[in-house]
């Protein structure tokens, strides 16, 4: 299916990637944003963005592949006002592109947990990445958190517990297949353990 000129793209391009986003520009209508980092393929933020249409959701991803499914899926599925797509790196967004106070929901699904030690400094979750997911949410704001990686997860707890401003809440656990990422199912198809968080902004 060719994009339809008439409807806005779904992949978002700034006028400057070193300046802060300007939501108005991103979504035609205002109303509470929710990001996936790291959202890979967009099956699960294309089952949000239908689901919620009352929410803009934003998925931020780095490999071009990836992020460009969303471009063909979201308009076979009627898809575009509340769907965008970002291609670049989750922390370099997070940090230096979004708002402060400007984002109701964060998602993290199993990002790479870079097994090795002398590759933990690679990882996503370190205190800088937590501060700056904190003055990017709103007052309430959550962060969601899922990987399968045991050691990672309790790293992403130290992390947030050493952090302030956060306070830990039960997780909403994903009720159908529907709810879950590729990775998930799988998971629990295999029947491995996977581990999840939700912290909100105080």
């Amino acid at each position: 299916m060719k994009p339809d000129p008439s409807q806005p793209a779904i992949l978002y391009a700034p006028p400057s990637w070193f300046e802060r986003l300007d939501w108005a520009r991103v979504f035609p209508k205002t109303q509470p944003i929710e990001v996936d980092l790291g959202c890979g393929d967009g099956t699960l933020l294309l089952h949000w963005a239908r689901k919620l249409p009352d929410r803009n959701w934003l998925g931020v991803e780095r490999l071009k592949g990836r992020i460009l499914k969303l471009e063909r899926k979201a308009p076979r599925l009627g898809i575009t006002g509340n769907l965008r797509g970002l291609r670049i790196e989750s922390s370099y967004a997070i940090e230096w592109l979004f708002p402060p106070a400007s984002v109701a929901a964060c998602h993290i699904y199993f990002p790479d947990p870079w097994p090795k030690k002398r590759h933990h400094k690679r990882r996503l979750f370190q205190p800088e990445f937590v501060a700056a997911l904190h003055r990017t949410l709103v007052v309430g704001g959550h962060v969601n958190l899922a990987t399968d990686h045991r050691e990672y997860f309790a790293r992403m707890l130290e992390v947030f517990s050493a952090a302030a401003g956060f306070a830990r809440v039960e997780p909403l656990v994903p009720a159908t297949p529907e709810d879950m990422t590729d990775f998930e199912r799988d998971f629990v198809a295999e029947g491995r353990p996977v581990h999840r968080a939700r912290f909100r902004k105080t």
